[in-house]
Formats: C-alpha cells, structure tokens, sequence
C-alpha cells in the first residue's frame, strides 16, 4: 500500500512539477510566455475587482506572480512526493490564486463555446483542489505511529 500511494503522489506532483520546469525554463528577464498570457487575464480581474467591490488592488509586476507559481508548484511538488502537508497547502495556495485570474469566469464577453471549456478546465481545477484536500484530509485523521511499549515482566504465579 505504501508503494502505491507513493507513486500516485508521484504521478499528481508531475503535473505540477512540469509546468513549474516549463515555465521557469522560458521565464528570460520579463517572465516569458507565461507572463504574457497572464497580463490580460491579471487585468481583467483587477479592473472587474476594482469596479465592481471598490477593492484597489496594490501593482505587482507579472514576472513576480509568475516566479511566485512556479516556487509554489515546484516546492509544493516535490514536497506532496514525500508526503508532506507543507507541500499539499502550497500546491492549494497556488490553486486558490491562480484559478480566479486563469480562469475568469466571471468574464461574460465569452461565447458559448469558449465558457463551456473555460467551465470544464475550471471544473478540473476544482477536482485538483478536492484531491489535495482530501489527501490534507486523510493525512490529519490517520493517527501517527507509536512506538511499542515495552512490556515488563510477567509476574509469577506460584
């Protein structure tokens, strides 16, 4: 058993941990395509923020979000390999960011065909969100190892 849930974290961290190498891989001085797909998309969310709750959102430079990512998907990943829950909240922190600016739903200038596949790649967002709060889940409710007592000596009966 330990095997096998070792190489499912395995195959759910590659995901991450590859779209971390990718991106740091093409990142240059200005952040790379990255960084220039997400500007209009960061926009987007920003201007919808400000207008519609008053909220004034502070300039982050696009390049720092994305190297932001990419720290939070590769350590977050190589991290949930080995079990770890620091690992699993970064890869659930990366999720909670990213997906609202990636995924802008709230966008109704989409046509139909473009929001129903903004909703199915959204929904598997969702699905990766669940599966990291149910390993978090089931990593807090199963009780740590104790090491075995020792037991002392039978007493005699005579």
């Amino acid at each position: 058993m330990g095997f096998i849930s070792f190489a499912g974290r395995v195959l759910f961290a590659s995901v991450f941990i590859l779209a971390a190498w990718q991106e740091f891989s093409e990142f240059g001085v200005d952040g790379g395509p990255a960084a220039k797909a997400l500007k209009p998309k960061y926009e987007l969310l920003t201007n919808h923020l400000t207008s519609s709750l008053g909220l004034q959102v502070p300039d982050i430079e696009i390049k720092h979000l994305v190297a932001a990512s990419v720290a939070f998907k590769g350590i977050g990943g190589v991290l949930f390999i080995f079990g770890s829950s620091l690992g699993a909240y970064l890869l659930l922190l990366h999720q909670l960011a990213a997906s609202p600016v990636l995924h802008a739903i709230c966008n109704t200038g989409l046509a139909k065909i473009d929001f129903v596949e903004l909703l199915l790649k959204y929904s598997q967002v969702i699905a990766v969100f669940g599966a990291l709060l149910f390993f978090l889940g089931m990593k807090n409710s199963i009780p740590k190892r104790q090491p075995a007592k020792k037991k002392g000596p039978k007493a005699k009966t005579t």
